[in-house]
């Protein structure tokens, strides 16, 4: 028998061993987020996350509101919808993450934008972020930033060693506006850093092909959402149902492709490297003779009166039609005479402002600016240079949306993105 025993074992050892199948480890994944307060996909996209949680190692929900009256509150008034729904969730997967524990890793960070100089003073926010990418693991911690980047910015500031922990995936276009100062000093202190700063992609997901932020209208929300539970309730309250979810596509990003592959397809976009960012400094008004590429930071610069201010005071504004309403943007006192304000316009358009100021001798006055449609446009001595690991829309031709730049490398998984979604709002039909 023993005989047998060896000749057998002999004999299957000179097989070749079937592979093994690698565990797939589960992304670490933060979030930062302006939710509850200009736009309200945000909502959207939390109750798509914590649908989706099992397939994700969450580790931290950060209110930044760089503009607006967002708080942590409303993320935990998201969570508290989610423990609801657990249940019904709970009977077709497992590894959703526990309603008590995503309250104790939910942050409040920055509530307004930084000034001039990019970062203020720490926050809870910022602390947990830092604390989080410290964390001994072999993973990196993707950071999922979905409004401004002050909380990030603040993090890197007060422990740059993290940016080597770190990979960040930020829906630019209109929140660079609202954290120009935040997003250029990243740009020039952390060039290193592994950013994918996605300005235009993003719409795609949602957006009429012409115009961003216009919301495709559909039938998802009656056919799919409708009855289903809590999350489904509340969802209706933006929007009306239809779905924009600007920010989602930074999860779809790790649900479903290589993401240690930014040029590879996935269902959160395919991009391309660039080694530089668009910036234009201006030290005057600028007039239609002046343009430059949508979402370049402009950095105006004007000399005046000396006055007795703390450096990076708001001391002036840049008034900005919106609609039927207008948008204020703070510039700052620097010293010495110096004034400046960045503005990171979202989309090609003519862009008309006007400079106020209550300071005497200010140079105030209208103007105007040409907005092209090509990020990050032609090179400049102003640009922001970049290293190996920053990322952006694709300029293919063909992967533009209408005038979306890399628009269609997102477009196309719309369908399947909803559909599996569909699936899982269908569970929470049953009771």
């Amino acid at each position: 028998m023993l005989r047998f025993i060896i000749l057998l074992c002999i004999f299957l050892a000179s097989f070749p061993a079937f592979p093994q199948v690698p565990k797939t480890e589960k992304p670490r994944v933060l979030i930062s987020t302006d939710i509850g307060g200009t736009d309200p996909d945000d909502n959207q996209s939390m109750a798509h996350l914590l649908m989706y949680s099992d397939l994700i190692e969450l580790e931290g929900l950060i209110s930044s509101p760089s503009y607006g009256n967002g708080s942590k509150e409303e993320i935990l008034r998201m969570i508290d919808l989610y423990e609801k729904d657990l249940p019904v969730l709970q009977k077709h997967k497992t590894g959703f993450e526990k309603p008590e524990f995503l309250r104790s890793i939910t942050k409040q960070g920055k509530m307004g934008g930084a000034p001039f100089i990019g970062f203020t003073s720490s926050t809870e926010g910022s602390d947990w972020i830092i604390q989080t990418a410290k964390k001994k693991d072999n993973r990196p911690l993707w950071v999922l930033v979905w409004g401004g980047l002050d909380d990030l910015a603040q993090a890197l500031h007060d422990a740059p060693e993290i940016q080597k922990n770190i990979k960040v995936y930020w829906i630019g276009g209109p929140n660079k506006k609202w954290s120009a100062n935040s997003y250029a000093y990243i740009a020039v202190h952390f060039p290193n850093l592994y950013m994918m700063e996605v300005n235009s992609s993003y719409y795609g997901f949602f957006s009429n092909n012409q115009i961003p932020d216009v919301v495709k209208t559909t039938d998802y929300y009656q056919e799919s959402i409708q009855g289903a539970g809590h999350l489904g309730k509340d969802f209706q309250d933006y929007y009306s149902g239809e779905i924009k979810m600007g920010d989602t596509p930074s999860l779809l990003y790790l649900m479903n492709g290589n993401p240690n592959d930014p040029t590879g397809e996935s269902w959160g976009g395919s991009f391309e490297k660039i080694n530089r960012s668009a910036r234009r400094i201006f030290e005057r008004n600028t007039t239609l003779s002046d343009s430059v590429a949508f979402c370049t930071v402009v950095e105006y610069r004007f000399q005046g009166p000396e006055i007795r201010v703390p450096t990076d005071s708001a001391v002036f504004w840049m008034e900005v039609p919106y609609g039927n309403d207008k948008q204020i943007w703070p510039g700052y006192y620097l010293g010495n005479g110096l004034y400046s304000l960045r503005y990171a316009p979202k989309q090609a358009e003519v862009l008309r402002f006007e400079f106020t100021s209550k300071i005497k001798g200010f140079p105030t006055g209208e103007g105007q600016l040409v907005v092209t449609n090509l990020w990050p446009g032609k090179a400049h001595p102003d640009d922001y240079i970049l290293g190996e690991n920053w990322y952006s829309d694709s300029s293919k031709p063909e992967d533009f949306d209408g005038r979306l730049q890399g628009g269609n490398t997102i477009l196309k998984w719309r369908n399947e993105v909803l559909a599996n979604w569909a699936e899982r709002w269908s569970w929470l039909k049953e009771n």
